[in-house]
């Protein structure tokens, strides 16, 4: 069982940054995908960012050039640095972990973090 623990969301205004964090509570394997997930009010889940086994790198076309995903070497800590925040940034995001990056929405495929909450006030 894997637990994920996000943190470093809060409040500010647009254009203006903001850097999320998630410990893993384990070590994940070489072969896990991280990512973030964001929920608006009445919106559904969506993969912002994610960090494939490999390296790779994938973003949801509205935070691309905004956010940026890293990861540690030992894979325990997933980071998520935003910056020109906009209004329509506002959600809960969550920390995701799953054996292949198209699994990271798929429940029980996943793990899912608590969320840490981001509000861009314009």
């Amino acid at each position: 069982q894997v637990q994920l623990e996000e943190s470093g969301g809060g409040s500010v205004q647009a254009g203006g940054s903001l850097s999320l964090s998630c410990e893993s509570s384990t070590y994940t394997s070489n072969t896990y995908c991280m990512g973030w997930l964001r929920q608006a009010p009445g919106k559904e889940r969506e993969v912002v960012a994610y960090i494939d086994s490999d390296g790779t790198t994938k973003y949801e076309d509205s935070v691309k050039d905004r956010f940026t995903v890293s990861q540690d070497n030992a894979k325990k800590y997933l980071y998520l640095q935003m910056s020109s925040l906009k209004p329509e940034d506002t959600a809960m995001y969550y920390c995701a972990t799953a054996g292949d990056c198209g699994w990271l929405l798929s429940r029980p495929h996943s793990y899912w973090g608590q969320g840490t909450q981001v509000t861009v006030s314009s």
